[in-house]
C-alpha cells in the first residue's frame, strides 16, 4: 500500500529525507488511500488496511455508476485494528468500486 511513498526511519531522518516527506504532504501525497469493491451477493465487505484503527475516520467515494447507486445503503459498520467493515445492500453486481481515505 505504500509503494511510491517515502517513510522516515523511526529514529529520524536526514534533512533531505524530512524535506522530501514534508513536500510530498504539501503536494497532497499522504498515502492514506485505497480502493475496495463491494462483495457481490453479500451484505458486507471486509477491508484490510494497516493504517485503519478502531477510531479511524474512513471516507469513501464511488468510482463506478453501480457504486454511486449503492451509496445510499452503504456505510462503515465496524472499525478495528488494521481493518474495517462496510455494510451494504445485497446485490449481484461486481463492479461497485470505491476509493477511500483513512484518517487517524
Amino acid at each position: 500500500m505504500s509503494v511510491g511513498f517515502d517513510k522516515l526511519p523511526i529514529n529520524g531522518g536526514s534533512a533531505i529525507q524530512v524535506a522530501n516527506v514534508v513536500n510530498l504532504l504539501v503536494d497532497g501525497k499522504s498515502n492514506n488511500f485505497g480502493t475496495f469493491t463491494l462483495t457481490a451477493s453479500a451484505t458486507s465487505t471486509a477491508v484490510s488496511d494497516l493504517r485503519a484503527g478502531s477510531n479511524s475516520i474512513i471516507l469513501f467515494t464511488p468510482m463506478t455508476a453501480n457504486a454511486a447507486t449503492a451509496i445510499a445503503t452503504t456505510y462503515i459498520s465496524a472499525r478495528a485494528k488494521q481493518s474495517f467493515t462496510i455494510t451494504h445492500a445485497n446485490n449481484s453486481q461486481n463492479d461497485r468500486t470505491f476509493t477511500y481515505i483513512v484518517i487517524a
